[in-house]
């Protein structure tokens, strides 16, 4: 028998529930005292779809004083230690946020800002073109590409994850900027500006610098393939660009004209720039078709294709619109083609951004003309019912089914609960509780309440992941992960050679997990399963959620 808990905890006067594998009495134990504050029963057995297995609620729901408890299930089965305060995430949002500080590449992380964590600047050679790199230039151009975050447990840095992780975060700050006045310790710090505007800045410095000449913007800047699992500061291998893509392009259009408002009023003639740069590459849309990407034969560092670009250029249509009033016209006439040619507008991941110009249109639509404000309202209705309905069916209380069970499924969780915040958000009527509930519940899932016991993200909980597959924590010589890197989580089909020897055929997709440092396809981290759960804990933290 076994209890499952969010480990960090949960809020006052929100709906508190574990799961029990078997059925029993409960006592939920406060440990200052070790006295019982609540007894009661699990409720009727579930079938859980997704672990194949028959579950049990226990809900204490009723207790709201502020304290540690454990709950003891049968007489003998404990659970982990958690909270229950109105700050029980205070600390999280924190650590999530300066878990990108420390993908930052080309400056030292010093002793002051990282702690033990701290190492020398890297990558600080310059980067040439892959046509110089493939023709073996002897003396090719070079060009100096410093800066930005390591995307994800290799060092390579992508310009549409980069521009999807800090839309994520810039537009939890735009809708709930009472959330972010937390210090994050990082070298910025004390400047004036908010700290986690500040850390996107780095990032976004870095995205200006991937922008050509003529506004095509460059793929990805890596190596030719990935470094071996050494600190960053000693790969020195060759870091090559990548050409130009519409993804790329499309993707930084949209980022530029949302931080081109958002650090308006506190970095104006930084604004002015980005702003300047989203024009340029949107003129570079305006002129080109669809530029795919796949890598060469030869290279393995990430790829980030994609098929189409029409989801990228209906977010960049919709943040020009915003950002560019003397246009108005013009992207109104993109945005509205676009909207029809989009099938759905509600997903936030890297490779459909269409739900990024749901945002942008829902969260100010007096930009927008009222039809096309309807079409996202309703697309966005119908998909926030459909996966609530995944919710109702789920013992766990979560979204997904099987096949959701993708790499990186734990970005698939959040962003599901990026939708029932929107929802939440734009949506009238008995229905808004319900989104809010399950909003609470997919955090609950990555803290823990979850079929394995185990929290994904670093530092978070008695039984939180060890062992991500990141180099620096691989290499470092540190026993504890930096702390607040989210895990890639379950995917339905590991393939990596540690996954596929610990994991048995046939496990349940949201089984298949292994805390591993070799196990890319389960337990790899970026900057953009990171993101969304800043929005999140944004909105938790905001006074929109308290009403």
């Amino acid at each position: 028998m076994a209890v499952f808990v969010n480990q960090l905890g949960y809020i006052p006067g929100c709906e508190k529930i574990a799961v029990s594998t078997k059925p029993c009495n409960f006592q939920l134990i406060r440990v200052s005292d070790q006295k019982s504050v609540f007894d009661g029963t699990t409720g009727e057995k579930i079938y859980d779809e997704s672990t194949r297995e028959d579950i049990y609620h226990i809900d204490f729901t009723p207790v709201d004083e502020e304290g540690e408890y454990y709950i003891l299930a049968g007489n003998s089965n404990k659970s982990h230690n958690f909270r229950i305060s109105e700050h029980v995430y205070k600390d999280l949002i924190v650590d999530v946020s300066r878990a990108l500080y420390y993908q930052r590449c080309g400056i030292e992380l010093d002793e002051a800002h990282a702690g033990i964590y701290s190492r020398p600047g890297c990558h600080k050679d310059e980067a040439i073109t892959l046509e110089d790199f493939l023709k073996k230039n002897p003396d090719p151009k070079k060009y100096d590409m410093t800066g930005g975050w390591h995307d994800a447990g290799d060092y390579g840095r992508y310009s549409t994850a980069g521009a999807v992780a800090v839309a994520h975060i810039l537009y939890a700050f735009d809708m709930f900027p009472e959330s972010f006045g937390y210090g994050m310790n990082i070298p910025e710090s004390g400047n004036g500006i908010p700290d986690i505007l500040n850390e996107c800045a780095y990032e976004l410095r870095w995205l200006l610098k991937m922008q050509s000449k003529d506004g095509g913007v460059y793929h990805k800047l890596t190596g030719w393939k990935h470094a071996e699992f050494i600190m960053p500061e000693d790969d020195h291998d060759q870091f090559i660009i990548y050409p130009v893509s519409s993804l790329a392009t499309a993707d930084f259009v949209a980022i530029m004209a949302l931080a081109s408002r958002v650090y308006r009023p506190f970095m104006p003639e930084f604004a002015e720039e980005m702003f300047q740069a989203a024009i340029k590459s949107s003129r570079w849309l305006d002129t080109h078709p669809y530029y795919g990407f796949t890598n060469p034969e030869g290279s393995n560092t990430g790829e980030y294709g994609d098929e189409s670009d029409l989801d990228e250029r209906l977010w960049a249509s919709a943040e020009m619109l915003r950002a560019d009033p003397n246009n108005r016209e013009k992207y109104l006439k993109i945005l509205a083609s676009l909207s029809k040619e989009t099938t759905t507008k509600a997903d936030f991941g890297w490779e459909d951004v269409s739900g990024f110009a749901t945002i942008s249109v829902l969260s100010d639509p007096k930009h927008s003309s009222g039809v096309i404000e309807s079409s996202f309202k309703n697309d966005l209705q119908r998909a926030a019912f459909k996966f609530a309905d995944n919710v109702k069916a789920s013992g766990y209380q979560l979204g997904l089914k099987d096949d959701d069970f993708v790499w990186g499924s734990n970005m698939v969780v959040a962003n599901r609960a990026i939708l029932f915040i929107m929802a939440y958000l734009v949506l009238e009527g008995p229905s808004k509780d319900m989104f809010k509930r399950a909003t609470l519940s997919h955090l609950h899932y990555l803290l823990g309440r979850n079929p394995l016991d185990v929290s994904y993200i670093t530092g978070a909980g008695e039984n939180a992941y060890l062992h991500p597959h990141s180099r620096v924590c691989a290499a470092d010589g540190i026993d504890k992960p930096i702390p607040g890197f989210v895990s890639g989580g379950p995917f339905k089909t590991p393939y990596d050679e540690a996954a596929i020897a610990a994991i048995p055929k046939g496990t349940p997709p949201i089984k298949c997990y292994l805390d591993d440092e070799g196990s890319y396809s389960t337990n790899e981290i970026t900057i953009y399963w990171n993101s969304p759960l800043v929005f999140i804990l944004g909105f938790i933290h905001s006074n929109v959620f308290r009403a």
